[in-house]
């Protein structure tokens, strides 16, 4: 094999650092790195957004049965049991503007099923964004005392994170917008659909 001239061979060592360089001083710039961290950060957070909409909208599989419909007025427990209870009642608080709190509930559901501790940082920073921020549009109403413990949790986020803030807003359901789903027409309308049991046409 030929050998490189003295000179041929300086010249390509010295491409070769230019590239490098280049490389070096274009990562190590902060437009740079916060673009991959955005991209990141927005790729991840489409994932999530997915993930979720999934669980919201696929939770009922059957349509309930007269039975279960009725169970429902039994307790709140009941209803919040079941994902066809929880789809039709979440239906109801479309209707009364109050679906965040619905969406939440199952956000924090859904947080408690991971056990990944760089999932749980994530999903609990989106929850926070989501739903606990100020600046959200879907923000539940909570009280002062559960934010703070909220914000104090962040600095490291568990699975329990939001247990004071999802116990608040469970309850927050149960009391004011329960009584009225049970009175609603689409909570009547379901005594009037045949039963799932029921031979279709």
């Amino acid at each position: 094999m030929r050998s490189l001239s003295m000179p041929a061979a300086l010249g390509v060592d010295l491409t070769l650092k230019k590239r490098m360089c280049f490389r070096k001083r274009n990562s190590n710039t902060p437009n740079f790195n916060d673009k991959l961290r955005d991209d990141d950060d927005r790729n991840r957070r489409i994932s999530y957004d997915i993930k979720l909409e999934t669980i919201q909208n696929c939770e009922a599989s059957a349509q309930p049965t007269a039975e279960e419909v009725r169970s429902w007025a039994q307790s709140f427990d009941k209803l919040m049991k079941t994902p066809a209870g929880r789809n039709t009642f979440r239906e109801f608080l479309r209707t009364e503007y109050s679906e965040e709190n619905m969406l939440f509930w199952l956000a924090c559901e859904d947080l408690k099923n991971e056990a990944n501790k760089s999932v749980i940082e994530e999903k609990a920073r989106m929850i926070y964004e989501d739903f606990i921020s100020i600046l959200s549009p879907k923000e539940v109403s909570l009280d002062s005392r559960v934010r703070d413990v909220i914000n104090k949790k962040m600095a490291e986020p568990s699975i329990q994170t939001f247990d004071d803030a999802q116990l608040q807003i469970y309850t927050l359901m149960h009391r004011d917008s329960y009584p009225r789903f049970l009175n609603s027409s689409i909570y009547k309308s379901l005594f009037q659909r045949p039963s799932s049991t029921s031979s279709e046409s």
